[in-house]
């Protein structure tokens, strides 16, 4: 069963997201890319937690709760969206100094934990791989999967960070329309994730 899920989580997260974009952006600032990571797997481990510990369940079950979460989860994904779209991530000669490693461990923290979809992916997702007959808990089992996920997310968002790096670094313009593509996506993310909330 963690095998299967591994597959099913290396897939979701190979999907192209706000966690791509903002991993792309920490590629192009000078040593943002470990921070970046650390924020957004920071986030993964407080929903693991969270739904391991049943409160996500409650959380789902009570429809205003999830509506101000969706509501604020995407009003920070916006916040983002437009920050980059407006001062998109160009490399330059000298050091890129723009924000400090705590601000970007905070900004991939809000990313990935403050995403209610993420939180209902694990909600819709992890149960599904349990077994009430195995060995451990299910809360064991399910904080063993969040694991999973949380390994193929380090993996796969740090080479996204680093892949831009090499590739963008040497190639201002190219960086800018990227960076630029970035916000747009995180912008296009919260719109759905509103539009969806509301058309259920």
């Amino acid at each position: 069963m963690l095998a299967a899920f591994w597959a099913v989580s290396f897939a979701l997260v190979m999907t192209p997201g706000a966690d791509w974009a903002y991993a792309i952006s920490a590629g192009l600032r000078d040593r943002a890319i470990a921070p970046a990571v650390t924020g957004m797997l920071l986030g993964y481990l407080m929903i693991t937690l969270v739904v391991a510990a049943g409160v996500g369940a409650l959380v789902a079950s009570l429809p205003a709760v999830l509506t101000v979460l969706t509501v604020f989860g995407a009003g920070y994904l916006l916040w983002l969206g437009f920050g980059v779209l407006m001062h998109p991530p160009v490399p330059t000669a000298g050091t890129d100094q723009k924000g400090t490693r705590l601000g970007w461990i905070l900004r991939g923290f809000g990313i990935s934990g403050m995403n209610p979809k993420a939180l209902l992916l694990f909600l819709a997702l992890l149960p599904q791989f349990t077994s009430p007959t195995a060995p451990w808990s299910i809360a064991g089992q399910i904080t063993a999967m969040g694991f999973v996920q949380i390994v193929n997310c380090a993996l796969v968002y740090s080479l996204v960070g680093v892949g831009s790096k090499v590739v963008l670094r040497t190639r201002p313009t190219a960086a800018r329309l990227v960076g630029q593509l970035s916000g747009m996506a995180m912008i296009g993310i919260a719109i759905l994730i509103v539009a969806e909330r509301f058309a259920s």
